[in-house]
């Protein structure tokens, strides 16, 4: 009646260990270590750059204690704060600017079991202690760029088509496009539907003048405005790997805002000053004329910038036209090979000029080269086939569908697409983070002593049982946070101790049904089985109701409410499982193999 097969057993017990084996990592601490990511998107870290790392501490007599690749970045751990100060002045000097160096924390859990992929959670910033922004998007700026460009596009494209037109013109969301007769403006509104597909039409008459109205589109100002969010997230993720944050929080919060959490940087000002930092594209032409020599000055009138491959161009300093005159760039294919492609759309100044250069160049070669932080560097650097007009350039050669993507993203994320105001801000020092974590841990611990101690006394051996579901319950919600990754933070641990009042109230029920059993004289085995099974439908209505709310929580909070709704839905998981499937286990293995069991310790 009260006996388990053996795989039950046997499936129970492997659910321990590796909640075991994974919750492990957590208790192990964490040493001072040295973060080395590539700054530019041409470059990788690999296993050459983790080798260039070992033997640059090497030859300085640094030995740590591992070396390993964690994602886009090289990590290397040492013993203490003094050896991780000395290899980061060595690796800044023996690796130059094309890598960040930066100070971090990494998990002392021995190789065998990152081997396995068993790693600790990370803290969040109330824990670990770090800066925290809210931003407001701009999106009347947003609309108002895009508008702006249109302008200068729709008088560049009636030039082209020789229609006469007497101005173009904005007035607040609207542009208007007056023409001197009605022929003239029914060619016009052919040409800018043909083109202007984003823009709604209708023509009117005023004061002797025939006027055409275009404003955007619904969905073309949503498109509009979403692009505005995501390019300045790019930008901004782009821009925090200069400070060397291991586990930054940039993400949107609403339509318009973006939240940015840095743990571990202390320095509001630098950090004000990188997430308002600007980037500029510039397009030139390549000198192919003169050969590099190594070491060698560039000629007069020329510079040399380093390629996505790490080569040498030299490329002339006349700047033909910059990344302001870009409105758009998206990954696409080829039409004539079906290869992957990144089109680029220009504004009309931007589309005079590259169509004058294009044309004066057919055959050369010409490079588009991005700065940041006062440095510049070659995306790419295609050969002019033919004249290039109306705005729309392609880039193409040896890319693949994911670099065509990244170089779309990168040519937006120059500069940020619309201005943010920094409407929050919130410093937490270290040493804050250092007391949350004492008081949420102690709180836990002081908890779950308090439940032990109560389950034990009024229930005896099933107390004891249920304290062991208890920490079997915390051992399994510690190892799925690890597993996931998770960022742990003040609202998670309040989830945890949450959990843990949930998991025995599980274990109350059944006692107290057992228990109820057993006044109406049944016998004990009987009793055990009567208490587990008519109290799962009750655990189960109860855990259900509670998992819709942390659902609920989960789709509609965000930041703190996402994280304590995670552990939540995650507790209830794992309180099923042990109130369940493990009190009954260690109950079937005390009692339920003795044939006469005259009475049972419940208290």
């Amino acid at each position: 009646m009260n006996r388990y097969p053996l795989w039950k057993y046997l499936l129970i017990l492997a659910v321990l260990l590796a909640g075991l084996i994974y919750a492990l990592p957590n208790f192990y601490g964490e040493s001072p270590a040295v973060q080395v990511s590539p700054l530019r998107a041409s470059l990788k870290a690999d296993a050459a750059l983790r080798e260039r790392v070992e033997k640059a501490l090497k030859a300085a007599s640094l030995s740590p204690e591992v070396v390993a690749l964690d994602g886009n970045s090289v990590k290397a751990r040492f013993a203490d704060t003094d050896n991780q100060l000395k290899a980061k002045d060595v690796l800044i000097s023996r690796l130059g600017e094309d890598y960040m160096v930066a100070l971090n924390l990494l998990s002392r859990s021995p190789r065998w079991l990152t081997n396995l992929y068993a790693l600790p959670m990370y803290l969040g910033l109330d824990l670990r202690g770090g800066v925290h922004f809210l931003l407001q998007v701009d999106m009347k700026a947003a609309l108002g760029k895009a508008l702006e460009a249109s302008t200068g596009d729709i008088r560049s494209t009636l030039r082209d088509q020789k229609i006469a037109y007497s101005g173009v013109s904005r007035e607040g969301n609207m542009l208007l496009v007056k023409f001197r007769d009605t022929d003239a403006r029914s060619k016009g509104e052919a040409e800018i539907k043909q083109h202007f597909t984003d823009y709604a039409l209708s023509a009117k008459e005023a004061g002797g003048e025939f006027v055409l109205q275009a404003t955007l589109k619904p969905e073309a100002e949503r498109r509009i405005q979403d692009s505005a969010v995501q390019q300045n997230l790019l930008t901004l993720r782009n821009r925090v790997n200069e400070l060397g944050v291991a586990e930054p929080v940039i993400q949107q919060q609403g339509a318009d805002r973006v939240v940015v959490q840095l743990p571990g940087v202390q320095d509001t000002a630098r950090a004000k000053d990188i997430l308002g930092r600007t980037a500029t594209l510039e397009v030139r032409m390549v000198d192919d004329e003169h050969q590099i020599s190594p070491g060698a000055a560039a000629p007069f009138g020329t510079e040399m910038f380093k390629d996505r491959d790490g080569n040498m161009l030299l490329v002339k300093k006349q700047v033909i036209l910059t990344g302001e005159r870009i409105n758009d760039a998206q990954p696409g294919f080829d039409s004539r090979n079906n290869e992957p492609a990144v089109h680029i759309n220009l504004d009309g100044v931007g589309a005079r000029k590259f169509k004058e250069a294009s044309r004066e160049n057919v055959g050369k070669r010409m490079a588009i080269i991005l700065f940041e932080k006062g440095k510049g560097e070659i995306v790419t650097a295609p050969v002019i086939r033919e004249e290039i007009g109306g705005g729309r350039v392609q880039i193409s050669g040896k890319m693949s569908t994911v670099e065509a993507q990244d170089t779309s993203l990168l040519l937006r994320a120059g500069a940020l697409a619309a201005p943010m105001e920094i409407i929050e801000e919130r410093t937490v020092g270290p040493s804050l983070g250092a007391d949350n974590i004492k008081r949420g841990f102690d709180s836990t611990k002081i908890g779950f002593i308090m439940v032990a101690v109560f389950m034990i006394a009024y229930y005896l051996m099933f107390g004891t049982i249920s304290v062991l579901a208890l920490g079997a319950n915390l051992l399994l919600l510690v190892a799925l946070l690890s597993m996931l990754q998770a960022t742990l933070t003040l609202p998670g641990m309040a989830g945890i101790a949450l959990t843990l009042g949930m998991a025995i109230d599980a274990n109350v029920l059944i006692n107290e049904r057992v228990r109820e059993e057993l006044r109406n004289g049944v016998t004990p085995q009987a009793a055990i089985h009567a208490g587990y099974d008519r109290a799962f439908g009750t655990i189960l209505d109860s855990n259900a109701t509670t998992l819709i709310a942390g659902i609920a929580l989960f789709m509609f909070g965000s930041g703190p409410i996402k994280g304590f709704a995670v552990v939540l839905c995650l507790g209830i998981l794992t309180s099923m499982f042990s109130a369940v499937l493990i009190s009954r286990a260690l109950v079937n293995l005390i009692y339920g193999r003795k044939v006469r069991l005259a009475k049972v310790a419940i208290g």
